[in-house]
């Protein structure tokens, strides 16, 4: 400021949490480690949400590729081998189901973690989910503790 009368001074406290909660991972801040690192595929034909979790996940410190249609997911799959894969259903070129199905298909596809990560909601859609071979059914927006409970969840097993 130039002087009284001559600018503003501004003082912004805010609280500090003293038993702050992670999360990623519902431990405790400074407790155990979260989901051991996995390779996440993250599919959704909407690039932002695609991109921003698979920020999030990476900084959680896992590797995440992407990809935004079907037949890129069908490809990145057989190509990348990844643990986990989060897939929109709503997708270009090919459905998720589709996607789902023909990685189902593939020797390395049969014991995978396929994640629906979809706006579908409906009991009738978590049905189609379960009948292509998704593991799981989550509904966006995903509740980010459920998400990383499942990859905690998730047993290691050596890649192939």
């Amino acid at each position: 400021s130039l002087g009284i009368g001559q600018g503003s001074e501004f003082i912004v406290r805010l609280p500090m949490l003293v038993d702050a909660t992670d999360p990623w991972s519902g431990s405790s801040a400074g407790g155990p480690a979260t989901a051991t690192p996995r390779r996440i595929l993250v599919v959704d034909d909407n690039e932002d949400a695609a991109n921003s979790l698979a920020e999030l996940l990476r900084l959680a410190g896992h590797e995440v590729p992407t990809a935004y249609d079907g037949l890129a997911a069908v490809a990145d799959s057989e190509t990348i081998r990844p643990d986990v894969v989060l897939l929109d259903i709503g997708l270009p070129k090919l459905n998720g189901y589709e996607v789902c199905r023909r990685i189902r298909e593939q020797p390395w596809g049969k014991s995978m973690m396929i994640v629906a990560l979809t706006g579908w909601g409906q009991d009738e859609d978590r049905e189609r989910s379960a009948a292509a071979g998704f593991s799981h059914h989550l509904v966006k927006p995903v509740d980010d503790a459920t998400l990383m409970r499942l990859l905690t969840d998730l047993p290691t097993t050596p890649r192939v």
